[in-house]
């Protein structure tokens, strides 16, 4: 214990260090592949997931349990670029500790993983180590794939060494000193790598362990969803009760019925990630891509699944919170009228499964109104799926409203027809605003400038 003390206070002192959120560097190489060969332009993310894998190729049963799995895994989100080839990586991910570029994982064999052993791609997904040895940041998400069996890491691989080869180096990642020494992870593992294999609980049904094994493991839902400490670790006891993520908050997936999903039927949950949206929610931010390159692609039997395991969690603690000013709802209405009701309709009822309905809306009441000032601030797309592929939008109003004026409709929203969540200030929407970049006005990605 005393070896462990030592090694705490040296974290505590460097403070952040040993939180990076982050990719490791995937030096690889090329192997031929045995799908198709395409122009490096022509490949889309949805169609190499879903692209068919022929009888005749070799070892295609574990090469197809490896697509869906890489799939389950949603690693096509953050393994391709705005522009980029799929998982050719680049993507840059904004943390807290500085932006993390993600990793090439296709087969080239300079710049992928196509030269790796099996055992190596084990490490990596299992311990967090690269293929030089070198520690991986814990943003990729090794502290829940380690969850996943050897032999869905070797299928993951195998698949990935078919993929198509993509020349292409990541930036370097931009990391303030001392924050960009790997070695420092050692001590956050020691701290705070504490999951293992996965272990099935016998007290529960077979559809509920298979839930709790994709959504603790692959899916790695916690990654977003359950709130971080200083260090970039998971606080202790608070799984899935919502966290903030790049400007955005995860929100709850627990019971809570105000904050969570609570008010959801297991079905209403296998639809949203079915579809990205049902009746009660559309997914937007973050969770649109996690739709559109996972859970859609799944099976009916894993999305409910993973509903099943999700609608047991218990519900985080509930928030008392008082009466809002009536200044700020009175003038928060008249905004929502002018500005809000041609789509949501003047009692907030909306269109189930077109525009979200805003009465008992768990987004709305999360305890940290950060996705809802971004959301009115920037806009949103709801994800898209093949079921679903219109990619409906919610229009920035950063343009047309003030910080004061987007602090009341919010407050507004927060509590009424049966919301009941705290007062939003306009010292919270400007910040927002700020990191946004929003504070000159310009168009954004929805309203239409693609620049």
């Amino acid at each position: 214990m005393s070896r462990f003390s030592h090694l705490r206070a040296l974290v505590l002192g460097v403070g952040a260090v040993l939180a990076i959120l982050g990719f490791a560097r995937l030096a690889a190489s090329q192997i031929p592949t045995t799908l198709p060969a395409h122009t490096t332009w022509a490949l889309t993310a949805t169609g190499l997931l879903s692209q068919p894998i022929a009888d005749s190729t070799p070892n295609a049963a574990q090469l197809r349990r490896g697509q869906y799995l890489v799939v389950a895994g949603d690693c096509m989100s953050c393994h391709v670029r705005d522009g980029g080839e799929p998982l050719a990586g680049g993507l840059g991910l904004k943390t807290p500790f500085g932006v993390i570029y993600s990793a090439n994982i296709t087969s080239d064999r300079q710049t992928g993983i196509g030269s790796w052993t099996n055992d190596q791609f084990y490490h990596a997904m299992h311990d967090g180590i690269g293929v030089h040895g070198e520690n991986l940041y814990p943003a990729f998400p090794y502290p829940w794939f380690r969850r996943a069996s050897r032999d869905d890491d070797d299928a993951i691989f195998a698949y990935l060494k078919i993929t198509p080869a993509i020349n292409y180096t990541p930036p370097a990642n931009d990391l303030p000193f001392p924050l960009n020494f790997r070695s420092m992870v050692k001590g956050w593992n020691l701290l705070f790598l504490n999951s293992h294999d996965f272990q099935s609980d016998p007290s529960q049904s077979g559809e509920w362990n298979r839930g709790a094994y994709i959504v603790n493991g692959l899916g790695h839902c916690g990654g977003c969803h359950t709130p971080k400490n200083a260090l970039g670790a998971d606080r202790s006891n608070q799984d899935f009760y919502g966290a903030k993520l790049d400007n955005w908050v995860a929100p709850d997936l627990t019971r809570n019925d105000r904050t969570g999903l609570g008010g959801w039927s297991i079905d209403d949950v296998a639809e949203y990630l079915r579809n990205g949206r049902n009746a009660h929610a559309g997914a937007g931010g973050a969770m649109a891509e996690v739709v559109t390159y996972s859970t859609s692609l799944m099976s009916d039997e894993d999305r409910h699944a993973m509903a099943v395991y999700l609608k047991s969690q218990a519900a985080s603690p509930s928030i008392i919170h008082g009466q809002p000013d009536s200044g700020a709802m009175g003038r928060g209405a008249a905004i929502y009228s002018d500005g809000c009701a041609s789509c949501h309709l003047a009692d907030g009822v909306g269109q189930p499964r077109f525009l979200p309905p805003l009465g008992h809306n768990a987004m709305l009441q999360q305890a940290d109104p950060t996705g809802l000032e971004h959301l009115i601030l920037a806009g949103a797309r709801i994800g898209t799926s093949s079921s679903r592929p219109s990619p409906l939008t919610m229009p920035s109003f950063a343009w047309k409203l003030s910080d004061n004026e987007i602090a009341d409709v919010a407050t507004y929203l927060r509590n009424s027809w049966g919301n009941q969540a705290a007062a939003v200030s306009v010292a919270e929407v400007r910040d927002v605003r700020q990191r946004l970049g929003l504070e000159t006005l310009h168009l954004t990605v929805n309203s239409g400038d693609q620049n």
